[in-house]
């Protein structure tokens, strides 16, 4: 069986004195996992989390490691290497797809706006608000997308100070009140979105990746 696609390199391992594991976040296939032969001891084209490019998995049965190929055509990390704040970034991004995004499933939409968000925060005076974005979307793509539209209680628009930690919607001041102390405060930030990821971790039985806990 051989897979032929673009993808990111978002983890590595060692396996042996001279082989890794990597697992690939491509845009066809998902998360795939597989061997680099030699990885480990290469002096030339040495992998490193972050590079992009053409990627090919071949292995003789589906049910098998493969053996990935990888053409790096820009390690999408370096311009992150020397701000710490975007480094977290990036390793909380990886972490969290290795993490939740099954193997061999397609997330093209996720893919696509992964690459996009790695583009777009070297120079970026938004990095946070870019980060956050993109972990609500994640949300979404594992079925815990947030409402943030309208009140779940009565339908109103205006005044929603409350997000329900049970439904992932919005409730208004004057629905909310009664349940104040069980309900998240708006505005939308990364510890409401940590506490939604908590909860998806805790329901796949594994923790939270610890690069997603420094925020």
């Amino acid at each position: 069986m051989q897979i032929e696609t673009t993808g990111i390199l978002i983890n590595l391992r060692p396996f042996s004195e001279r082989d890794m594991v990597a697992h690939v976040f491509t845009m066809d296939n998902g998360v795939l996992v597989g061997m680099l032969r030699g990885g480990a001891v290469a002096k030339k084209n040495r992998p490193l989390v972050g590079q992009y490019g053409p990627v090919s998995w071949n292995a003789r049965i589906d049910s098998q490691l493969g053996v990935f190929h990888l053409e790096s055509e820009k390690n999408l990390s370096a311009p992150l290497m020397l701000n710490n704040d975007l480094l977290k970034i990036m390793n909380a991004v990886f972490a969290l797809i290795y993490t939740l995004v099954p193997e061999r499933e397609s997330y093209k939409d996720l893919y696509l706006r992964t690459v996009r968000l790695l583009n777009e925060l070297p120079g970026s005076d938004s990095a946070y608000d870019l980060y956050l974005k993109w972990e609500c979307d994640l949300l979404a793509d594992l079925g815990y997308a947030l409402d943030l539209t309208k009140c779940s209680g009565c339908g109103l628009v205006d005044n929603l100070v409350y997000l329900s930690p049970r439904t992932g919607r919005a409730v208004c001041a004057d629905c909310g009140a009664p349940y104040a102390d069980k309900l998240y405060k708006l505005p939308l930030n990364l510890n409401i979105t940590k506490r939604f990821i908590s909860g998806i971790c805790a329901a796949q039985g594994v923790d939270i990746p610890l690069a997603r806990k420094v925020f």
